[in-house]
């Protein structure tokens, strides 16, 4: 069974976003509920700000070895209208894309318009399986698979309109109040007749401090390579603060800081977890 201390970490991670490894409580195995807000803004190399409001919610199941998780997530999204969520620019050869054929979009320039609109995101399904974990519960090893499904109105600008598929190696280490974490991941995007996108391999590393039996702190950047000719690759810091309530309540609150045109400029976000 997992260190107590990683399940705290991972199980907000998790939520918004953080490519980290999974965790399990107990041999029996859990289920769990979440909701979380999310919001983003950058201009993503392009000449006009977008704006993404993302309201995720999420269940899992976790046993001592296995997790297995479902994201449904509600997206607004405002502004250019080659901006996709989650991607960032591509070159959206769709005729019906976000401020073109579906009504409230303003031209920018010769084929580049911005828009908005709103509907169901890309659902997303994940199973996570502890390859290795230390007897003393201080280390661990997790692999995971994961796969996008094209929920998303392609017409809207809200998705690609194709499916994507992950892997992710991810570790972790306690040394008395602090624990170092990272992982290395690869995904399959893919590409539609009107986005190309490329197969790409994403890092990232962090750590954590608790601060009490109930909060905790912490960091983790993460990086993402290009995947689109006309985009650019992610490269983004995260901080966060998780507060466990009691064993079945907790919650997080991020910030998050681009550097690269593949991410936001700045990004804030809640989330609320509860454990059955």
């Amino acid at each position: 069974m997992r260190n107590p201390q990683h399940w705290m970490i991972v199980g907000g991670l998790l939520l918004i976003g953080a490519p980290v490894a999974h965790a399990a409580t107990t041999d029996d195995g859990r289920f769990s509920l979440s909701a979380g807000a999310d919001y983003s803004s950058g201009k993503y190399g392009t000449d006009t700000t977008t704006d993404i409001w993302s309201v995720p919610v999420a269940a899992a199941y976790q046993t001592d070895r296995w997790t297995f998780k479902l994201t449904v997530p509600y997206i607004n999204i405002s502004g250019a209208g080659n901006v996709i969520p989650g991607v960032g620019k591509v070159n959206n050869g769709n005729p019906k894309g976000r401020g073109r054929g579906n009504g409230g979009g303003t031209t920018l320039a010769p084929g580049s318009t911005s828009g908005s609109a709103s509907g169901l995101g890309d659902i997303t399904a994940s199973a996570g399986y502890e390859l290795f974990g230390s007897a003393d519960r201080t280390f661990g090893l997790d692999l995971t698979g994961k796969v996008k499904f094209a929920t998303a109105d392609e017409n809207k600008g809200l998705g690609t309109g194709k499916n994507d598929y992950g892997l992710a190696l991810d570790t972790y280490k306690v040394s008395g109040a602090w624990t170092a974490f990272g992982g290395v991941g690869w995904m399959k995007y893919g590409s539609s007749q009107y986005i190309q996108l490329k197969n790409g391999f994403n890092a990232n590393i962090g750590a954590d401090y608790k601060l009490s039996a109930g909060d905790s702190i912490g960091a983790y950047y993460y990086y993402r390579e290009r995947i689109a000719d006309t985009g650019a690759s992610q490269s983004e810091l995260t901080g966060y603060w998780n507060h466990k309530f009691n064993d079945s309540l907790r919650v997080q609150a991020y910030a998050l800081a681009g550097f690269a045109d593949g991410s936001p400029d700045y990004g804030v976000g809640a989330s609320l977890k509860y454990t059955f």
